[in-house]
């Protein structure tokens, strides 16, 4: 990677630039043709193209996003409508003045016409601002497409928001209601950072035109041939995170704040794990391992993750230190659940290690653990199996409840404070504590476990909680009624914010338009 002149030297203050950023991705973060979605219960194209900037130059069909943006690097990604050579400018101007040019791969048909760069030398504390283009192979280059991105300072606080399970059950994008307008209200906080807590997409679930409500009302999606069945091949699997992106809610969102990306089931089929082999008569091939082989490479593509293992940890100085897991590569098989073999689990020995081992040698304040599957909460995977870490036995560890007794008895023995758990998956929001003083085990350290979602997937629960680690349930917020449509609330979305000076984090579990619903401030340990 060959990299240009230093970004400028000008700092903007971090909050103040949201109104520069509203005005320097107008027009451009969300291109013309996606502006307005299509008619409820029509069909789009994922590949919906933007109007043209010249006859025959590169065109950008699905915005701009960041990823895996920390310390001084961010991934800026982008997808064309054409092979060619992606390239990136970045500024701590909002007019690019002092940018510097950085140039990053051939996009082609390989990986989807879509490409991504890292992009080096960011400050930390100040908005950068980029635009991604195209040059095709005989040299006319494409439209601009521009979005921002912040990197928390290290005397900065820290804000970022996270959720999940998005756009499950058969309820898409539904322009009738606004689209996925979760993320609109998320977007307005100005987070430094945006945590995915899996389920990013459901490959598994199918939109229809059209869905009735109990109650006589119409949901209308829109919809796409890929969207249309289960996804088995690649296109198919790709055709998954094109839909989502048909969402000006979610594009406008994505340009101006960085992800960090879990994976959990749905990116694949429902509660997956390795060797399965499915008898869902939906799909022709069964191997789960050849799907999510297709899934994985489908993931990589579209979003802005780095390479290498699923799981990885993001240090934000000395306040912040995340660790996102990876619940589904090295997942033991769905059964009871309640075997003695500490062998066996959701982690694996190798990443189950290096948690312990990151924990320990922590120093930031708060150690969040992205869990995409919730510890305490019985999740079933038909009558006789279990999908989550718990299966409802409130008595010592067992099972998948082995490697957690051991994470959290080891994270005590070395004197390590500070742990915080964020989920989704169980389609409501929550927040538990735990402590030794209710648990059958009693060797760790007591502390929180938050959950969140769904993000315009139907809503469910309560689930049954596991008293083996001692949970209590502070708060909940979950429907009426099974599968609850979008359009009946129930959505929802974790907002944490942790004081610079205090170093206090507040954590706020907010509705789909934004409201709190319930908040609380855990003092620095």
């Amino acid at each position: 990677m060959r990299e240009g002149n230093p970004v400028g030297s000008s700092v903007w203050n971090r909050r103040q630039v949201l109104g520069a950023v509203a005005a320097a991705t107008a027009g451009s973060a969300v291109p013309a043709a996606f502006g307005t979605a299509a008619p409820a219960g029509t069909t789009a194209s994922p590949a919906a193209a933007p109007t043209l900037v010249r006859a025959g130059r590169p065109r950008l069909t699905h915005g701009v996003q960041s990823g895996d943006a920390v310390g001084d690097a961010a991934n800026i990604w982008t997808r064309a409508d054409r092979s060619g050579r992606m390239v990136v400018e970045v500024s701590s101007r909002p007019d690019f003045r002092h940018a510097r040019v950085v140039t990053g791969p051939v996009v082609g048909p390989a990986t989807d016409f879509t490409g991504m760069v890292r992009v080096r030398g960011l400050r930390g504390g100040a908005r950068t601002y980029y635009r991604a283009w195209v040059t095709a192979d005989h040299g006319l280059a494409g439209e601009r497409l521009t979005g921002s991105l912040m990197i928390p300072g290290r005397r900065d606080g820290i804000r970022f928001v996270w959720t999940g399970d998005i756009a499950g059950q058969g309820w898409g994008i539904n322009p009738d209601i606004g689209g996925m307008r979760i993320f609109r209200a998320m977007r307005a906080l100005t987070p430094d950072f945006y945590l995915c807590s899996g389920d990013t997409v459901y490959a598994d679930g199918p939109i229809q035109p059209s869905v009735t409500l109990p109650d006589g009302r119409v949901w209308r999606n829109v919809t796409t041939p890929e969207k249309s069945k289960v996804a088995e091949t690649l296109p198919e699997f790709r055709g998954q995170y094109a839909y989502n992106l048909l969402d000006a809610n979610l594009r406008a969102f994505l340009a101006e704040v960085p992800q960090i990306n879990q994976w959990d089931d749905h990116e694949v089929t429902n509660n997956w794990y390795p060797g399965e082999v499915l008898t869902d008569d939906r799909y022709t091939e069964k191997r789960v391992d050849v799907l999510a082989a297709r899934a994985r490479q489908a993931f990589h593509e579209w979003v802005p993750i780095t390479s290498g293992p699923l799981y990885r940890s993001f240090s934000y100085g000395p306040l912040l230190d995340v660790f996102k897991l990876d619940m589904r590569t090295y997942k033991d098989p769905n059964d009871g659940n309640t075997y003695a073999d500490p062998a066996r689990g959701l982690l694996g020995a190798e990443q189950r290690e290096w948690l312990v081992r990151g924990l320990r040698r922590s120093r930031a304040t708060w150690k969040v653990i992205a869990n995409d599957l919730p510890l305490g909460l019985v999740v079933p995977d038909g009558a006789a199996a279990q999908e989550g870490v718990a299966q409802g036995d409130p008595g010592a560890p067992l099972g998948r409840e082995l490697e957690f007794a051991h994470i959290l008895r080891a994270a005590h023995r070395a004197g390590v404070t500070g742990i915080v758990l964020l989920t989704a998956d169980v389609h409501y929001t929550a927040a538990h504590h735990y402590d030794p003083g209710r648990a059958a085990v009693t060797d760790f350290t007591p502390f929180w476990e938050f959950v969140a979602g769904p993000a315009n997937a139907g809503a469910f629960g309560p689930n049954a909680l596991d008293a083996t680690f001692g949970p209590q349930v502070v708060f909940s917020n979950t429907p009426p009624q099974a599968n609850t449509s979008p359009m009946d609330g129930f959505q929802h979305f974790g907002e944490v914010d942790i004081d610079a000076h205090t170093r206090a984090m507040t954590v706020r579990l907010r509705n789909l338009d934004g409201v709190p619903l319930w908040s609380t401030t855990i003092p620095a340990p």
